[in-house]
């Protein structure tokens, strides 16, 4: 179900916001192979055609659907990378294995591919049991979180 934007509020949760929009037709690209290269400084561009398929629910732009959208994200990406860095410590890999899981369609449904990538492979491995690399998980999924922050944010900006 596609929300009527009159009922959208900044509170909304982005989850609810983007029920209804179409999932991915096309392959997600590869993941950075190395911390180093998703720990790039650059913000990897968010997707074009998951942007316009936003752009699709306000042609017009009058309603703002794409910058609440994209600001619900990164409120939600925020929260989740606090979550992940207090991880860090604990390593509880049902938790971590539910952030990715949270963050896996969202950030699909704004376009950052890559982060939606890594979040499906971690959470596929820890809720298979394979928890041996968790650690690198969780700084490869914060490292991804903070590139599509910085994207999010270049958009976002007037």
């Amino acid at each position: 179900m596609i929300w009527p934007i009159s009922r959208v509020s900044p509170g909304t949760p982005l989850v609810m916001l983007l029920r209804g929009v179409s999932p991915l037709p096309y392959p997600m690209p590869r993941e950075p192979e190395t911390m180093t290269d998703a720990a790039d400084d650059k913000p990897e561009p968010l997707d074009a055609q998951a942007l316009a398929r936003l752009r699709e629910l306000d042609p017009d732009g009058r309603q703002g659907v794409v910058q609440r959208v994209l600001t619900a994200f990164d409120t939600s990406l925020a929260r989740m990378v606090v979550q992940l860095q207090a991880q860090a410590d604990s390593g509880d890999a049902g938790v971590v294995a539910g952030i990715a899981h949270t963050l896996k369609s969202s950030s699909a449904s704004v376009g950052a591919l890559a982060l939606s990538r890594a979040c499906a492979d971690v959470e596929q491995r820890l809720r298979g049991g394979q928890t041996a690399d968790l650690s690198h998980d969780i700084q490869r999924l914060i490292a991804l979180a903070q590139r599509a922050q910085r994207s999010v944010a270049a958009i976002l900006q007037p």
